[in-house]
Formats: C-alpha cells, structure tokens, sequence
C-alpha cells in the first residue's frame, strides 16, 4: 500500500485527536518531574516475535509532538522482529518523548499485530496463489493504518471505502429488486456520473452467479458464505471470465480448504477486527 496525500491527512487527523485525547491542557506528570532542557535518548524495544508495523506513523506521531525530535530507524516496516530487537531509538526532550510515548505504542502494537497475524494467515495459503484480503471492518479512523499494516504482513487491501469501488451486496440488491436489477442501477449511475469504478457483486447462491455472469460488466463476484465444495461448483461456471472471491465466515482453521479452491481472493475482517497487539516497550536508553 502507498500512502498518497489523502491517507496522510487522515493519518494526520487522528494524531492531533488522539494528541487532544491524551495530552488535553498538559502532560503534568513530565512538566512536573522533568526540567525543560533536559535532553534524553529512548530504543523501541521489541518484546515479542512478530512482523513490525507502523514505524513511520510513530516518527509522524514524533514530529508532530516535538519538530525537533529525531529518529534513528534500525528496522523497517514489514520486518521479521523478534524478542529483544530495537526497531528505533528518539532523542531530543525528554518531556517530548514522554509526552509522545503512550500514542506512538498504541499505534505500533496494534499495527504489529495486525501485520503479525496477517503474515502468519498468508503464510499457511502461500502454496496455493490466493491472495488474502481486509476489509471496511476497521477502527473508525484507523483504517488508513490497519490496512497499511496488512500489506506489511504480506495482505493485500480491498476497497479503502465507500468512495473507490462499487460493491453489490445482499441488501442493496434486495432494496434495489434483484441482483440484477441492482447491476444495471450501477451501470446506468456510473455512467450519467462520469465515474470508472470496478463493480463487484456479492451472489448468495450458484443461481445468482449465473444471473451475475450473465448481465455482465463486473469485475469480480464475491462467493458469501459458500462452502469450499460450492465455490468450486462455482467456480465451474464462472470460467476465469471475472475475479472470485471468498467470504464469510473463513478462519485460521478453515483457510486452507478455501484457498485450495482455487478461487483469486479471500476477504477476512478478522485481519484488522480480531487482532491481540504485539508487545513492545519504549525504554529510556
């Protein structure tokens, strides 16, 4: 995933909010203890094995706290880390690296656990050629980052939002009167609108792939809680003419015989939902 200038203003955003949140009239507890031209050095301790996620969201959060702040990166993101690693050392004011601790380690455990897992889900599915996908089942606010952190675990993102890809799901094509029906709403939409969105539809059973196929002008069909044994009846229909994917109810235990299919995606929003952070400590050097 690359950050364009969209995602750094949200990243922005949430980390004068979470600053606001956490700092509110001052961080009484440094202002107290520390004098104000004390300079200090802190390392970025790992404490646990894993994949090393939003080093760089943790400089931003660093330069947005003190400008004078500096980092000396020692592993990047998407790294292999294990116990004992330091993946960065901060120096500058010591009431600034207090001040910025707490957010920078938010951030970092939960990315690299995201990333963590997601690499570990990847890596069970490696010898098949499916790719693993997130999905909007994020963080409010924090979508940016997790999903960055899935592709430093070896995952690929879905859609970002609402805004860059139409997806057809079971309520809109009920709302809409049919599968179809919806099909050719969105056609007619993204036509009077000038947009270029890829289409995606959700089908429920074998019946509305074939109505899927048949209308046409989509570019992949979600298989929604199919079993592995009914993905590959649809698969027989399908004939590699659209993308496929996978979704619903597929975990660490069942993975494998979904990937197997041989269908091209798997969505899971256990990527970003369901995720223990990874333990890592910013210590005083």
């Amino acid at each position: 995933m690359q950050l364009n200038t969209e995602h750094q203003e949200l990243i922005d955003q949430l980390i004068r909010l979470a600053l606001r949140e956490d700092i509110g009239d001052g961080d009484h507890t440094s202002l107290a203890c520390v004098q104000s031209e004390v300079m200090q050095k802190a390392r970025l301790l790992v404490k646990e094995n894993g994949i090393l996620s939003g080093v760089t969201i943790a400089q931003r959060v660093a330069e947005m706290v003190d400008k004078d702040l500096t980092f000396d990166i020692r592993l990047n993101d998407g790294a292999t880390i294990q116990k004992g690693d330091v993946a960065f050392y901060i120096e500058g004011s010591a009431r600034s690296i207090l001040t910025a601790e707490r957010l920078m380690l938010n951030i970092m455990q939960r990315m690299s656990g995201i990333a963590t897992n997601t690499h570990r889900l990847v890596d069970l599915v490696k010898h098949t050629g499916v790719s693993l996908l997130d999905t909007r089942k994020t963080g409010p606010g924090m979508r940016v980052m997790e999903k960055l952190a899935v592709s430093h675990g070896g995952g690929k993102n879905h859609r970002m939002g609402l805004y860059d890809m139409v997806m057809i799901k079971d309520n809109h094509a009920d709302y809409a009167g049919g599968v179809v029906q919806a099909i050719r709403n969105v056609k007619s939409y993204l036509q009077s609108n000038h947009l270029k969105l890829d289409i995606e539809v959700e089908s429920r059973n074998l019946n509305e792939v074939q109505l899927i196929l048949e209308e046409g002008g989509v570019r992949r069909i979600m298989f929604d809680n199919f079993t592995p044994d009914l993905i590959r009846e649809a698969l027989k229909i399908t004939k590699n003419e659209v993308e496929t994917e996978a979704s619903g109810g597929i975990n660490e235990q069942n993975l494998i015989e979904y990937a197997e299919t041989g269908v091209d995606f798997i969505s899971i929003g256990a990527l970003t939902h369901q995720v223990k952070s990874l333990d890592l400590s910013l210590k005083a050097c």
